[in-house]
């Protein structure tokens, strides 16, 4: 079983990993980690016209599930209400178009869901 240590070691090196991926495909990387009391957003970046709120997640096998499963729709509230917060504190203005995205590793396969929370 892996401790909490690994996995945020983990975390770390495919988030990493999710931000090269994304800056390939024109995403300009914003900020990694950012937290507040809200909750934690892994990337922040803008694509075109948007400024998107990314979740990364991974798995090593599907048994599990596929990572993308594992941002439930209370987990979608915590990422909506610190995006919240972080447009109030960097000041955007309100018509700020948003996204939120959703990039899954499973193995060493990547794959970017646009617009991935309903």
């Amino acid at each position: 079983m892996e401790n909490k240590e690994n996995k945020r070691e983990t975390g770390s090196i495919k988030e990493n990993l999710a931000a090269q991926y994304l800056t390939r495909q024109g995403v300009k990387i914003l900020e990694h980690n950012f937290r507040c009391r809200q909750g934690e957003i892994d990337l922040i970046g803008r694509d075109g016209r948007y400024l998107v709120f990314f979740e990364v997640k991974y798995r090593k096998t599907a048994r599990n599930g596929m990572p993308a499963e594992a941002v439930g729709y209370a987990k979608q509230q915590k990422i909506r209400y610190t995006a919240q917060f972080y447009l109030y504190s960097r000041r955007y203005r309100e018509n700020m178009p948003c996204r939120f995205d959703v990039v899954s590793i499973l193995g060493d396969q990547i794959s970017w869901i646009r617009d991935a929370f309903e």
